[in-house]
This record gives C-alpha cells, sequence and structure tokens, in this order.
C-alpha cells in the first residue's frame, strides 16, 4: 500500500476507502466514515462537472490518504522477511549494464489461446516488472507491428476493433497478471471452420524500447543514533525524521536540478529497506508519500476549490503556479514506510538522476514457440547473450529444512460464516519450496473435528451431537464446511486435528564436470532424464561460476518416440551452469495439526435457531 497524491479517479479512491478491513480505533473509523458521508453529499451540489472531477479526484485521494493512515498505524505485529529490492542492480558493474542486461534478455514467445481466431503473444521480461517498485529504472515499449509467415506487417493498435475485417495486433484482455501481453485476432467468419494452421502465423514483433539510466545510486545506513540528523554526500543528503518500531520517515534531497532527460518523467528515486537485529530485509508493509505539509497544503486547495462555483482556465492556472510554488519551497522528497517486523537498521537508496543516460533500441524479435510438452526429438536452442541472477533462490530454498514447528507456527485460519448453509473454516500456510515437493500420494489419515457450545468465560460446554451431513472435511484442502440449519444449537467452538504435509528433502551438489547420470548440461540448459529424475520427486536449480543461482527462463519435457529421447525435461537459463544442485524428496511426513477455533457468529437473521 504506496499512497501518493494525486490518486486516480475517486471511483477507486472511495471504494478503497469503504472496503476493507476495519482498523482498531473504531472513533477513528467512524468520523471517517462521517467525513466520507459528507463529502459524498456536498458532491451533488457541485453543477459544473470539471470542478466536480477535480473535487471529487482531489477530496476523495485526501480520504484515502486518511484511511491508509490508519490501516498502517494498525497493522499487527508480526516479522515477515523478504528480498534485497537492491540485489538485481548489485549484479552488474554499471546502471548502464543493467539496462542493456533488461534489453537484450528481452524475448517473444508464441502461445495459443483458447480460440481458433486467436493466438497471443508473450513478451518475456529478464527482469520481473510485477513486483512492488517495479524494474528500477524510468522505462517503455511501444509495440509497432507483427510480421506474418506471409510477410504481411500487421501494424499495433491499443484496442481491439469490432469492426475491423481484417488480421489485428492488440493488447490481450484475456491476461491482467501479464499486462505486456499481446494478441494477434483474425477475422471470424460464423458458419466456416477455420484450420489455424493454414492461417498466417506471427514470425516477429518489431517495436521500440527506452530505459533511462541514473547517473549513479547511494545508500545511506542509518540508525537510531541518526535520529534528527542529515546525512549528505556530494548532491544527495537524506534525513532521518523518525525511527520507531516498525515504521521510519525520511527526507531525501538533491541539490542538483533533475537532468532534462527526466525532467518530464514521473520518477521515483527512492528506496528505503530496513533490517532487524538478524541482519535479515524486513517485507514493506506500506508507505505515505505526502509530508504533513503536502497534506496541508492539498487540504488548502480543497477548501479553495470547494468555495468556488465553477472551473476556469484562470483557476486552473492558479492551482498549477500554487503546486509549483509549493514544489519549489519544499525540495524535499517525504517517505515514511512501515515494515513488517522491529527496525533495528535502515537503508535509504538514492538513485541520482541528476544526470542520466537514455538508451533506445529498435526492436525486431523473433517469436518462439516452446510447447511446455513437446514430442520433439531435438532440443530447441534459446541462449541469449545475458546472464541474470536469481536472487529470491536462496531463501526460496530454506524450505528445503522446514521443520514440524516452523509448519506449524505458519498457519493461519480463516472463517466464513457469510453463508450458514456452507459456514466455513479454511487453514493455510504461506507457500514454501517444501510444498513443491510434496507429490501427490498425499495420506492425510483420519481428520476428526467437534463442536461445543460455550460457558460464560469462553470455556467449552458439551459437545454437540450432530448428523454426518452436518459437516464436512476435506483434508487435502484443508477446509472444514458446516452447514447451521442441521446444529440442534449455536456452535461456539471448534476442536480437533488438520492434517499437514511434511516433505523429508535431501540436498546434493554437483560440479558439471561430474554430473551423476541422467542430468547433462549444454550451453545455457539442464538436461534430465525424467526416468531416473522424476518430476514429482526432484528439483533443480544451477550456479555459475560466480556462486549466484541463474534464473530460468523456462522449461518443456520432450516426451518423443521410440527412436529419439525417451523422456526429457528441459531447463532453460540467463546464463551458462557450472554447478547443479539437486533436491530429492526421500520421505513424506502427515504431521498433525491441533486447533481450537473460536467461531464467528453468523447473521442473527439467516443463521438456524
Amino acid at each position: 500500500m504506496d499512497v501518493r497524491l494525486p490518486m486516480t479517479t475517486a471511483g477507486i479512491c472511495l471504494a478503497l476507502l469503504m472496503g476493507g478491513c476495519s482498523p482498531g480505533d473504531e472513533k477513528h473509523v467512524a468520523k471517517l466514515e462521517e467525513q466520507t458521508a459528507t463529502f459524498e453529499q456536498s458532491l451533488d451540489a457541485i453543477s459544473d462537472p470539471k470542478l466536480k472531477d477535480a473535487i471529487t479526484e482531489l477530496g476523495g485521494s485526501l480520504l484515502l490518504l486518511e484511511r491508509a493512515q490508519l490501516k498502517l498505524d494498525d497493522i499487527a505485529p508480526h516479522t515477515e522477511y523478504g528480498a534485497d529490492a537492491l540485489a538485481v542492480l548489485k549484479h552488474y558493474p554499471t546502471p548502464q549494464a543493467l539496462v542493456d542486461t533488461f534489453i537484450n534478455g528481452l524475448f517473444v514467445l508464441h502461445k495459443d489461446a483458447s480460440s481458433d481466431y486467436l493466438t497471443d503473444l508473450q513478451p518475456v521480461f529478464p527482469f520481473n516488472l510485477n513486483i512492488p517498485g517495479g524494474f528500477l529504472f524510468p522505462h517503455g515499449i511501444e509495440w509497432r507491428s507483427v510480421t506474418l509467415s506471409n510477410k504481411r506487417v500487421i501494424a499495433y493498435q491499443p484496442e481491439w476493433s469490432e469492426t475491423d475485417p481484417g488480421i489485428q495486433l492488440s493488447p490481450s484482455s484475456s491476461n491482467v497478471t501479464n499486462p505486456d501481453d499481446l494478441t494477434v485476432t483474425y477475422p471470424f467468419i460464423d458458419g466456416l471452420n477455420v484450420d489455424k494452421k493454414s492461417l498466417p502465423q506471427p514470425v516477429s514483433l518489431q517495436g521500440e524500447v527506452e530505459v533511462i539510466a541514473p547517473r549513479r545510486l547511494y545508500s545511506f545506513d542509518l540508525t537510531h543514533k541518526d535520529v534528527g540528523q542529515t546525512r549528505t554526500h556530494d548532491n544527495l543528503s537524506v534525513k532521518l525524521l523518525k525511527l520507531e518500531k516498525n515504521y521510519a520517515e525520511v527526507e531525501v534531497s538533491n541539490s542538483l536540478p533533475l537532468a532534462p532527460e527526466v525532467a518530464e518523467t514521473r520518477i521515483n528515486p527512492l528506496i528505503v529497506q530496513a533490517r532487524d537485529a538478524s541482519g535479515q530485509y524486513l517485507v514493506r508493509a506500506g508507505a505515505i508519500n505526502e509530508s504533513p505539509e503536502q497534506v496541508a497544503f492539498y487540504r488548502k486547495q480543497l477548501a479553495q476549490l470547494q468555495q468556488q462555483k465553477s472551473w476556469s482556465d484562470t483557476l486552473e492556472k492558479q492551482l498549477g503556479d500554487d503546486q509549483q510554488a509549493f514544489e519549489k519551497a519544499h525540495p524535499r522528497r517525504y517517505n515514511k514506510v512501515y515494515f513488517h517486523g522491529p527496525i533495528e537498521t535502515l537503508e535509504v537508496s538514492v538513485l541520482d538522476f541528476s544526470a542520466a543516460t537514455v538508451t533506445r533500441k529498435t526492436l525486431d524479435l523473433p517469436i518462439r514457440t516452446f510447447n511446455p510438452h513437446t514430442t520433439a526429438k531435438a532440443v530447441q536452442p534459446l541462449d541469449l547473450p545475458v546472464v541474470v541472477y536469481d536472487d529470491l533462490a536462496a531463501n526460496w530454498l530454506k524450505g528445503a529444512d522446514l521443520t514440524q514447528e516452523q509448519l506449524k507456527a505458519g498457519v493461519r485460519i480463516h472463517q466464513s460464516v457469510e453463508e450458514p448453509s456452507a459456514a466455513r473454516i479454511e487453514f493455510s500456510h504461506r507457500r514454501t519450496f517444501n510444498d513443491e515437493l510434496l507429490g501427490d500420494e498425499l495420506n492425510p489419515g483420519v481428520s476428526p473435528v467437534t463442536f461445543f457450545t460455550e460457558k460464560r468465560g469462553g470455556k467449552l460446554d458439551e459437545p454437540i451431537e450432530l448428523p454426518p451431513e452436518a459437516y464436512q472435511v476435506d483434508p487435502l484442502q484443508a477446509t472444514i464446511t458446516y452447514d447451521l440449519n442441521l446444529f440442534p444449537e449455536t456452535p461456539a467452538i471448534a476442536v480437533g486435528s488438520m492434517p499437514l504435509f511434511l516433505a523429508t528433502i535431501a540436498k546434493q551438489s554437483h560440479d558439471a564436470k561430474s554430473l551423476p547420470k541422467g542430468l547433462a548440461i549444454k550451453d545455457n540448459t539442464l538436461v534430465v532424464d525424467l526416468k531416473a529424475f522424476p518430476a514429482n520427486e526432484w528439483r533443480f536449480f544451477v550456479k555459475d561460476d560466480s556462486g549466484h543461482y541463474l534464473k530460468q527462463m523456462l522449461s518443456v519435457s520432450h516426451d518423443a518416440s521410440a527412436e529419439g529421447p525417451a523422456l526429457l525435461g528441459v531447463h532453460y537459463f540467463y546464463g551458462h551452469p557450472t554447478r547443479v544442485e539437486t533436491y530429492q524428496r526421500t520421505d513424506l511426513t502427515t504431521v498433525q495439526y491441533g486447533f481450537e477455533v473460536k467461531l464467528d457468529k453468523a447473521p442473527v437473521d439467516e443463521a438456524a435457531p
């Protein structure tokens, strides 16, 4: 939850404002809801649509900001560890080397869509763009066209047209998790069966990419001793305003102006990270990017807008001038960042955009087809001229040593009683590497559960006698579903045992020159004999000579004919492996998780007596 004003439309603002879990301070929540109702009512009296839009956006954003602040202040105390957000940059000697890797590591996959009239194209980036904060540097890609197998070039259009009778290239509407995906749409002819193989296929994708690299990155390491102090390095300064148990407030400034290349670009040069006493990075819980002075300024602007009868060019100019004057008088960038866990040290990193390097490249990328399961005899090459490391692998692989106590400690219990005939208790835990190797032969055993009424003081009373159809336990999905209409008395507590599963995992490490039979390294691939190393029992991670794990690009399985290879798994990496780590499940244990859950109450007017 990173909140920065001004937000988008107030429709989104108010939806977020009214939704979600209520913070603990009920008085503040009630006051906020009252403010929201008053604000919404005031909008009805505004007739000028432009003025109404401006007030709606700014006022809704301020209310959302206040709601976000309440939620962040009410974070439940728990520690959660994450990865170093700057790890990717630390693998490359210069920011420009990271830019070159970003551009040269891009490739495009051909993916079959559900319809014979659609073909999906998936640009694959070497770095994850969907993480909070995304790629470190400002960047953009403009797709221009796709070239088909019949040499025809189809221009890119920003959205699919229902009236266009020809072949179209447009953004995909079916994959919201990959917003960069594209779709080639062929004309649909009602009543005519089309053989997809007869249609001209996309063979290359054209476009242009631009990435802006900063002059440098500099990091300040701060502790409680630095509160109130300003630390300076050349043109960069950081002031630690406050450092509390789980949040910090900082101000950052750059005494040099932004480079002309980024003067009109929205950038976030500030990366704030925290570690606890163990030295591990804490996961960010959210941030507020507006200082109290900024919020007061926006409130003043809102009050000024609410006094107007209509929108005008003069008013728009005045608002813009006031904004520029405020920013000039307050050049420091403010951040209030919350973390999941107690802060011991703070790492404030600043991307220095007082100078910048703009890299632009025209793209003409071949479209590659890699079916997850193929009968091809030969291994298709995919060796790109870049090296990318998997900075999450080391932490992920800690799950290979997961203990029963750690597994139980990670269980979270959720309840749902909105539908009294299908009330649910769900047991979940954060997925770990151990879950990958559980296989599919799970034996949950008996999963008993008993429902009790409750005495005064919250203690157990008598167990409730129930017909078998009153509840159902699904141990593999870790859920209990019960029908309150079939309960003779209202249950207050459920007591029982839910099975969890724990794999015993054996790890081995092999040099590329002495791999066991059934494993082979060829250029940037690891080829696995799946008969010797069944996929449901084994996992493989590779390193190069740097000692870092290489990031996997994709993997496919070859199930060829008798003349070809029997059954192979092929793993492609950004870089050339020199060492292979194998992880094998050698045993599987069922761990009983005993529970006593105080049940949420169903709505009174719907629950059975």
